[in-house]
């Protein structure tokens, strides 16, 4: 069976034919190269209005990359004819395998950018040969016939949280889509302002913003007043997560302070190797039950703190937010005459965002930012893998080609 057969199988275009396939010598090593020639009696089409035109001139041989043939690199060769378009003027043909400049063919572009999906760009160059720029175009091109491709309808629950992009404080915004059975990337933006989330809702239009249900994010004040603003008409989640989190960073900063005015006193580190016993619920080693069991004899700050977030955690067994409210006011009440500052501060966080953590019952639970953490966790694996994009550009398309979901063309064969 000849390469030329092979070809026409699995990827047969109308308007030409597949010539000789021949071996050559190149810098690369022996490549396959492919003629392709115009099928007798076919009229050239104008990559300006798509029409057929007359011929004007022939431009020099072009090399097409082409999906590799057992590990065989292989181009397809052909010198493209401009044409004298009426509508137009002179414009050079448009050819099936590739767009514009191009020197990709558009099935080895998806070839690339489906590999890019499971392994890094880097790695994906050097397993088949090619340049970092090839696949970041390849990706590039799948993400943008992806975005103009997918469907936003029926959203109806969105998640908005940010993640550090690089060092200094860099931050970008990402928005989610949150409901049961789709779990995607909807919007990335610069920065993690005011305007940046304006900008999300002015692209994601008045008529689908109006059929929001719920929204999910952290206690940032720019994306609080823009909500707020924005969809008032949903309901508004603050959930368990941030919340433990803050805990979390209380109980750590009074045992730090504990732990270094116990050493100032003279006193034996008791709280050495104590951290994660005081932060972790469950799944702690032996070693740190025995640490917490000594500590607990003590009459600590941190073991104090430690068991206020622990009574806490009774809060989200609740159904009714009712009940759910008393209990958070009681819960405030004891932490407010603890005298552990850290806790206090938790407490009036509490009561200054009572009714939008109330909305979690609301919501009957099942809306959690958890599902928001979880994509970005997989967005911080994307930008680790990349050792660092150096343009918010490279950044967005990597996380749009891993997070978003994209939908994909259907191809006459699928390489991989």
């Amino acid at each position: 069976m000849q390469v030329k057969t092979i070809l026409n199988q699995i990827q047969r275009y109308r308007r030409f034919v597949y010539g000789e396939a021949k071996f050559v010598d190149t810098e690369k090593g022996r490549v396959i190269e492919v003629a392709i020639r115009p099928r007798a009696n076919s009229r050239a089409v104008c990559s300006g209005c798509g029409q057929p035109a007359p011929g004007y001139d022939m431009l020099d041989v072009r090399r097409f990359d082409f999906v590799p043939l057992w590990g065989i690199l292989v181009f397809l060769v052909y010198a493209k004819r401009r044409l004298d378009c009426p509508r137009c003027g002179v414009k050079v043909e448009e050819v099936p395998w590739a767009t514009g400049k191009n020197h990709l063919t558009t099935t080895y572009a998806w070839f690339l950018a489906t590999w890019a999906k499971r392994m890094t760009w880097t790695d994906v160059a050097r397993a088949f040969r090619t340049s970092w720029d090839s696949v970041f175009r390849a990706v590039e091109m799948a993400v943008e016939w992806g975005l103009a491709h997918r469907d936003l309808t029926n959203v109806k629950s969105i998640g908005v949280d940010e993640i550090s992009l690089r060092r200094g404080h860099r931050y970008v915004t990402l928005v989610y889509q949150i409901d049961e059975g789709c779990r995607r990337l909807l919007w990335m933006g610069e920065h993690r302002r005011v305007k940046t989330l304006l900008s999300f809702f002015r692209w994601f239009g008045h008529e689908r913003r109006m059929q929001l249900r719920f929204v999910c994010s952290d206690m940032w004040k720019p994306y609080m007043k823009v909500i707020g603003r924005r969809v008032s008409h949903a309901v508004h989640v603050l959930d368990r997560f941030h919340i433990v989190a803050h805990m979390n960073k209380a109980i750590d900063k009074i045992r730090a302070d504990e732990a270094r005015q116990m050493k100032k006193d003279g006193y034996e580190p008791l709280l050495k190797n104590s951290r994660w016993c005081l932060l972790k619920r469950k799944n702690r080693t032996k070693k740190q039950e025995m640490k917490l069991a000594e500590l607990l004899q003590y009459n600590l700050k941190c073991v104090r703190a430690h068991l206020l977030t622990g009574d806490f955690q009774g809060f989200w067994d609740y159904v009714s937010p009712a009940w759910a409210g008393k209990f958070m006011d009681r819960w405030c009440t004891r932490t407010m005459r603890s005298q552990l500052e850290p806790m206090k501060k938790v407490a009036k966080m509490l009561r200054n965002h009572r009714e939008l953590i109330l909305n979690w019952f609301r919501a009957k639970g099942s809306l959690s930012s958890a599902a928001v953490e979880g994509m970005n966790g997989k967005a911080k694996v994307t930008t680790r893998r990349s050792y660092g994009f150096r343009g918010f550009r490279k950044a967005s398309v990597a996380l749009y080609h891993t997070l978003g979901d994209l939908p994909e063309p259907e191809l006459t064969h699928r390489f991989c």
